[in-house]
């Protein structure tokens, strides 16, 4: 079967047999009273991909905005601007904010003129903007407005808070038409363009480098800060034994061959694009990025029929509804591990569903 589930965009997993042993997965020390062995040396390594000066590693992207929303929001008066459209993590990690005593207040999605009212409200009453949000959102295939956030925070002498997740290791620094995820996988910042000492870049090494450990980079101020407030780093256990050997390898085969793995992702979501296009089914958004959602003319009923047919076909699929809660679309999530022939086989099943010439009746005459 043909899985485009899998969000291991450059196809990184990390076999046991290919990884530098271990003595123990942990020493059952918190991070707080020692980190452990390579934490430090993956963080700094990570933080250089980055542009940034300074990281550290966490066990999860929840153990860290958990951790750094409350910190934040607890060392000066701040309101928590949230991005109505993020990742849940950051919806579930301001609510643990606002349960401690924090403001949080939600705008709509990418809608930076809308966070700048809610900033100079916030600033009248005394709250310095606390701007959190996803730098990339794969449900709509957007960048998020950076350089307006990252400015509306800076002029309030507040942070901009950045959940990196899905651009790291894939959006890199100087992007062109030619190359449009840019080159290094260093994330969102460096492909913007954005820098600045207020900003706190939160990211897991799940997807992009195949490591399921977390990390937090920015200023040096801003690290130690953290590193001296931080609950989870207290009270959980730090990343495993297993986790920073994999992510130590990423780290290191990405600096050898991730121009070519992301070139050659590059080429298989332009063959989906064309493909889909072709079979009558437009892309939601325009860049090619590895998650791509699909819709049709014929009306929102058509996505799960099709999505059926694929599955019948051997090509697994995903059914979303995006950012927004819209009407489902046909989604396919392409890593560096795929082969032109699995995309093929998409094409092929859509024209024996006969959507590319069929009226929309007649497809789902085939399809039942």
């Amino acid at each position: 079967m043909a899985d485009f589930t899998s969000a291991l965009y450059l196809g990184l997993r990390h076999a046991s047999a290919g990884l530098p042993p271990w003595a123990a997965l942990t020493r059952g020390q918190p991070a707080a009273l020692a980190e452990p062995a390579g934490a430090e040396a993956a963080a700094a390594a990570l933080a250089r991909l980055q542009g940034l000066a300074a990281a550290t590693l966490l066990p999860s992207t929840l153990h860290l905005f958990w951790d750094l929303l409350r910190q934040l929001a607890r060392e000066t008066r701040s309101a928590l601007l949230l991005d109505a459209g993020a990742y849940p993590i950051l919806h579930w990690s301001a609510e643990g904010a606002a349960a401690a005593g924090a403001v949080v207040r939600r705008f709509p999605h990418h809608d930076s003129a809308a966070l700048e009212q809610l900033a100079r409200g916030a600033l009248r009453e005394g709250l310095r903007p606390v701007v959190v949000c996803d730098g990339f959102c794969p449900g709509c295939n957007r960048p998020a407005p950076l350089a307006a956030y990252a400015r509306i925070a800076g002029e309030g002498g507040g942070t901009l808070v950045l959940d990196d997740t899905q651009a790291l290791g894939i959006l890199g620094r100087a992007p062109t038409a030619a190359c449009p995820f840019g080159h290094g996988g260093g994330g969102s910042p460096v492909w913007q363009g954005v820098a600045g000492a207020h900003i706190a870049v939160g990211a897991s090494l799940a997807k992009g480098f195949g490591a399921p450990l977390a990390a937090l980079s920015g200023s040096q101020a801003l690290v130690e800060r953290f590193l001296g407030g931080s609950e989870t780093r207290l009270h959980c256990s730090p990343p495993s034994s297993a986790a920073l050997a994999a992510a130590r390898q990423a780290l290191a085969l990405g600096a050898r061959f991730g121009e070519l793995w992301r070139a050659r992702l590059l080429r298989l979501v332009l063959r989906l694009r064309e493909t889909m296009a072709q079979a009558g089914l437009e892309a939601v958004g325009r860049l090619p990025f590895p998650v791509q959602s699909f819709v049709s003319r014929q009306g929102p009923e058509l996505a799960p029929l099709l999505w059926r047919r694929l599955h019948a076909g051997g090509v697994r699929a995903l059914l979303t509804r995006g950012c927004q809660g819209l009407a489902p679309r046909l989604t396919f999530i392409v890593t560096a591990r795929h082969r032109q022939p699995q995309i093929d086989r998409i094409a092929q099943l859509l024209a024996r569903a006969g959507h590319a010439a069929a009226p929309f009746a007649s497809l789902t005459h085939a399809i039942h």
